[in-house]
């Protein structure tokens, strides 16, 4: 009975989301809150939702003080060099737009950060995509898969929690997988050109020749003569009018010289500051990936000094702390509401009755493949649970039943990591708040698009991984 309420709980939130009909932050808080009651538990809510928020809550406090610490320092102007490095490659091509995110987010990814990963990739592109007018939830898809592959990083959480579970060393794990990740990253670039093609089929081949603000919106000339967005401007096919070098407020010729998705006056630069602020960050994803400290207590003391750097004046830290305060917010009621969707599924003992079930439903012929029934159940579980609960709760049961058929646990350890690409699209995963809230992507819109292509990553993964003897 669980296990079907389990499975329906989490149907019913994922098409409500999809389908607009709640926002995610009332469905993750009302929708656990019925079945739990429908589960005969509704006296005992109180304390799932308190205990959720117990374990979310370091998370929260991580999340929000790295969204001030790096909305500080995109401020400053730490990254504006790789937003321009970034921008001139792109050009005002959609293609090469879709594929410089796709590289931005695989760099920026080995921090091992998801929610660092989301706030340079976004503040780097979504200008750009804007202004070319298009598609957001190409952005947030592409950037999500391919932070999803490079999360299997040892310091990224999937390897440390797989090698921990099975008293194994990470090492032992990551190291043989790369072939097979690496595949997994090719294909996301590969997926990039494709879907920048099809951009760049449904918008023209864009120039940046001439640019209109208009309506405190920017207005891009197509190819075709009409606007990017629809709107009315006046304007010349690529290649006519002005030519290269020419450009609007803010605009550039073809080769993007002068195009910049930040402002590069904005008051907030501290040109002179750029070392310290660089030095600063290195050192605390220095610190992060050493493990020093707890994560949120870095972020905390990394964003009180970068605010007191750059900002001495009282009144300009107040403005920095107000201009990302709606990041902030959105992000940590997300969490806070994620909270109570996974402490009933874990409270009322609906993520252990689906996972019985699930193992309970392989075939006993399976048992010498257990490795590959590892990698095709880590796509769905890791979405529809949390990382610590597959990896604690349910691989050790697959690698003890692999044991019984002579599959050894590396094997299994190695197919978990599998389903990372789909994982970090999950409504569990904190991080994936902070990217549609940034990108101002419906995370319901940022769902439907990218699972099919997540899940077809993790797929091509698990292929490599049998193909190279690897799983």
């Amino acid at each position: 009975m669980l296990t079907v309420l389990g499975f329906a709980m989490i149907a019913t939130f994922l098409v409500l989301i999809m389908l607009k009909k709640m926002s995610p932050i009332a469905a993750l808080v009302l929708i656990p809150a019925l079945f739990c009651v429908a589960v005969g538990q509704g006296a005992q809510l109180g304390d799932y939702v308190i205990d959720g928020v117990g374990k979310l809550a370091p998370t929260a406090a991580m999340l929000m003080f790295a969204i001030v610490y790096f909305g500080v320092m995109i401020d400053v102007g730490l990254f504006d060099p790789i937003v321009r490095g970034i921008l001139r490659f792109c050009k005002a091509d959609p293609v090469r737009v879709v594929v410089g995110t796709a590289v931005l987010a695989a760099i920026v990814s080995l921090d091992g950060d998801g929610s660092t990963t989301f706030m340079i990739t976004v503040s780097a592109m979504y200008p750009l995509y804007k202004r070319l007018g298009m598609s957001l939830v190409v952005m947030t898809g592409v950037a999500a898969t391919a932070n999803g592959v490079m999360n299997t990083l040892p310091w990224g959480g999937p390897t440390a929690r797989a090698a921990t579970a099975l008293k194994l060393d990470a090492g032992d794990i990551f190291v043989p997988m790369i072939p097979a990740l690496g595949a997994g990253l090719l294909f996301v670039f590969a997926l990039a050109y494709v879907l920048g093609r099809r951009e760049r089929k449904r918008i023209g081949y864009l120039s940046l020749d001439e640019v209109l603000d208009r309506d405190s919106e920017t207005v891009l000339v197509t190819a075709g003569g009409g606007s990017a967005d629809g709107a009315t401007a006046a304007g010349t096919k690529a290649g006519s009018g002005a030519g290269p070098g020419a450009g609007g407020p803010g605009g550039a010729g073809q080769e993007g010289e002068g195009f910049q998705g930040l402002d590069p006056h904005r008051a907030t630069l501290r040109p002179r500051l750029y070392w310290f602020n660089a030095a600063l960050t290195a050192a605390l994803l220095t610190a992060m990936i050493m493990e020093l400290l707890p994560i949120p207590v870095l972020f905390l003391l990394g964003a009180a000094l970068a605010l007191t750097v750059n900002y001495p004046d009282m009144a300009q830290q107040k403005a920095r702390i107000a201009a990302h305060a709606d990041n902030v917010l959105n992000v940590a009621g997300m969490v806070f509401a994620a909270a109570v969707f996974t402490g009933v599924l874990s409270g009322t003992g609906m993520v252990k009755h689906m996972a019985d079930w699930l193992v309970g439903a392989i075939p006993e012929g399976m048992g010498p493949h257990m490795a590959l029934v590892t990698g095709v159940l880590s796509i769905p579980l890791t979405y529809f649970m949390s990382n610590d609960g597959f990896y604690f709760g349910v691989v050790p049961v697959l690698a003890e039943a692999g044991a019984a058929h002579g599959v050894s646990p590396l094997e299994i350890a190695r197919a978990s990591l599998v389903g990372q690409a789909l994982h970090m699209s999950s409504p569990l995963v904190p991080a994936v708040y902070v990217l549609v809230g940034m990108a101002k992507v419906e995370f319901g819109d940022h769902t439907r698009f990218t699972v099919k292509w997540a899940a077809l990553t993790s797929l091509v993964v698990l292929a490599a991984g049998i193909l190279f003897g690897i799983v």
